[in-house]
């Protein structure tokens, strides 16, 4: 008996699968057929070609990820830009401060209204981006379904 398992017994090698796939079909494509397999393909973010053409006939989910270059280099400057207002927020409360504690109270207000008006531009330029970056969303980034 001992024998009889020796022989039967998996000499090394992958195991063998429960349910093989041995039926298989070939297909031809024209030149533009193909094109458009491929860039469906390439949309859809799948790794194996066999495992798309699997979902497209059996009508499984196929899933298509466009990545705009343009919009993730629009967000990551722009986020940069919020790190930099952010920093001058700090500075501009620094500013404030030191000009309190080190001026008389006249040239403080001098040099406070001059801060004021650099505000006032900077708050304008903070709504022309917000307006900017609405307009770059609705035109670039909707969503097809």
């Amino acid at each position: 008996m001992e024998n009889e398992e020796k022989k039967n017994s998996h000499k090394g090698g992958r195991h063998p699968k429960k349910d093989p796939a041995v039926h298989r079909y070939s297909i031809s494509l024209n030149a533009e057929e193909n094109a458009r397999f491929l860039s469906l393909f390439d949309a859809s973010g799948m790794n194996v070609m066999a495992h798309f053409i699997t979902a497209c006939i059996f009508q499984k989910g196929i899933t298509t990820i466009k990545v705009d270059k343009t919009a993730i280099d629009y967000y990551v400057r722009l986020t940069a830009l919020f790190g930099q207002f952010r920093a001058v927020g700090v500075n501009y409360n620094q500013v404030v401060k030191m000009l309190n504690s080190n001026f008389s109270e006249k040239k403080a207000l001098s040099y406070l209204y001059k801060l004021e008006k650099q505000t006032a531009e900077l708050a304008f330029l903070s709504q022309k981006i917000i307006q900017l970056t609405a307009e770059f969303e609705e035109k670039h980034l909707k969503e097809t379904h």
